[in-house]
């Protein structure tokens, strides 16, 4: 069970400079609304060819981030089609929509994201590959549910330190979903995203960490002033590359530049 000491007390500090309440709540309006539109635009978006789907896929997802008042800066590239595994660091419920405004995939999600309100739907419909963390009996079923997909010629992305973060501390990338790449032998690409204030220091306002809930962190992004997201997409791995999942996931560590500094060893 991956878990981090994290905590909105202990690590998460206040969004300052804060923006006026008024438009705080308009984004927060907004980006409900938006939510809501992507949920009942998702039956006529799956009748689209490929191409016109992943655009439209993209730009709702920079939607969703804009609206909540976080500019982005993405650097590099996506692999643009065939089955590929992204693994980022974890940090924010704004790590979804950003991953999959570079390259929409399927996403790898605990089961608890079923029961979020709206964004539980969303993520359902969307083809989220959910693991039951409490029974790891499943996980070989999960991981070979995943190489599947990538061997169909889709991406997955998911978060391989298995928790959130709050940014500064960094936990360690669990193997696991990487044997479902080596089994499918498809590439793997590392990301890594980060959060910054309107000065350029590190902010940890956007983390959704601990027992934080979702609508406290929502009024904290939103209520931010000049949050920015920055999402640094490093040179795929090619199949074969590494011989092991070990090998594999501290090479896409290392390139993400996460020093992996929680406890405890890979799972």
């Amino acid at each position: 069970m991956p878990t981090a000491p994290c905590s909105p007390r202990g690590c998460v500090e206040s969004a300052r400079p804060w923006t006026g309440v008024p438009r705080a709540v308009l984004r927060l309006a907004a980006l409900l609304a938006v939510v809501v539109l992507g949920v009942a635009l998702i039956p006529p978006a799956n009748l689209m060819r490929d191409q016109p789907r992943q655009r439209w896929i993209r730009r709702w997802c920079l939607a969703v981030v804009h609206t909540a008042g976080v500019r982005t800066r993405i650097t590099g590239a996506a692999r643009p089609t065939g089955g590929v595994l992204i693994v980022s660091n974890h940090i924010s419920w704004l790590d979804i929509p950003l991953l999959a405004a570079v390259r929409p995939a399927r996403m790898v999600a605990k089961t608890e994201v079923r029961d979020w309100p709206v964004a539980g739907a969303l993520a359902a419909r969307g083809g989220t590959l959910f693991i039951d963390r409490d029974r790891l009996r499943a996980l070989p079923g999960t991981v070979e549910r995943i190489a599947a997909t990538l061997r169909g010629g889709s991406a997955v992305a998911a978060f391989p330190e298995g928790s959130t973060w709050c940014g500064r501390a960094h936990g360690r990338y669990r193997r696991a979903l990487f044997q479902a790449a080596l089994d499918a032998a498809v590439p793997v690409q590392p990301v890594r995203i980060r959060y910054r204030s309107a000065d350029g220091a590190a902010s940890t306002a956007p983390a959704f960490v601990g027992e934080d809930s979702l609508l406290a962190s929502l009024w904290r992004v939103v209520s931010a002033r000049g949050l920015v997201a920055e999402v640094s997409l490093r040179p795929p791995f090619p199949a074969g590359s590494h011989p092991d999942r070990r090998s594999l996931a501290e090479a896409a560590q290392a390139s993400a530049g996460d020093p992996g500094s929680g406890p405890g060893a890979h799972r």
